[in-house]
């Protein structure tokens, strides 16, 4: 939508968004300023060894154990490299080698995801993970083949918007059932795209508990259609309280 001029084409002030949350109570809507979701990167690392007989390792150069290695030596990223103040996830999500009991396989194939809230700790995790596999690589005589990918960015809201969506909130729903200071999540939302472009609030709409607490992307996940008037409502106080507001 941004390549195609969303901007250029609907000039616009502020952005606003709004996410249905299971675990949070029907009736309740959140907010943060600042970041309020995650950057979200993927990476994929391939490790070249040099197959052989299980039984005969000393002539092979085994990839799954520098593979095994390098998945536990990234988890240090985070609790050595990153300050402690500094939330951040490193999480290899698909390991595949192999497919004879008795055989070393020629490589290996780590894939996941990265989530961070600033961008030098962005960077910092990317250059590290790459620097110990590379390392663990080399010294057992294997090869990396390295891709990492920035996907969102940080979903940021700023001060001046996210006061105008608790505002419109609160007349909906009451002051007391707007939590302007919710915990980051560490999911990702491409609504940052936007968020970098223009200032703007990323809101949470209670979905209440789900069936049997389901949460997102849950193929069990069911929306609750009782908060569809809720967020209506929400919507239409938002834009009369920025167009037309009260004197």
């Amino acid at each position: 939508m941004l390549d195609d001029g969303l901007f250029d084409n609907f000039p616009m002030d502020a952005v606003y968004g709004l996410h249905n949350w299971p675990g949070l109570a029907v009736g309740r809507m959140a907010m943060r300023t600042g970041a309020a979701m995650a950057a979200m990167d993927v990476f994929e690392a391939r490790i070249h060894g040099r197959g052989g007989h299980a039984a005969l390792p000393h002539l092979a150069a085994d990839p799954i154990t520098v593979g095994a290695q390098v998945v536990q030596a990234w988890q240090t990223v985070v609790s050595r490299n990153v300050k402690a103040i500094d939330p951040a996830v490193v999480s290899v999500t698909q390991f595949h080698a192999g497919d004879a009991w008795n055989v070393i396989p020629d490589s290996v194939l780590l894939r996941g995801t990265v989530r961070s809230f600033n961008q030098d700790v962005r960077a910092l995790i990317q250059r590290r993970m790459q620097e110990i596999a590379e390392g663990l690589c080399a010294a057992h005589g294997c090869r990396l083949e390295w891709w990492y990918d920035h996907r969102f960015p940080p979903t940021v809201n700023a001060p001046a918007e996210t006061a105008v969506a608790a505002t419109a909130a609160r007349a909906v729903l009451g002051h007391d059932q707007v939590d302007t200071e919710v915990e980051p999540v560490t999911g990702s939302e491409d609504f940052g795209y936007m968020l970098e472009r223009k200032p703007g609030c990323y809101a949470f709409i209670g979905n209440g508990p789900g069936a049997g607490g389901c949460h997102l992307h849950s193929p069990h996940f069911d929306f609750n259609d009782d908060i569809l008037p809720l967020g209506a409502s929400y919507w239409v106080t938002l834009v009369e309280q920025v167009l037309a507001p009260t004197a």
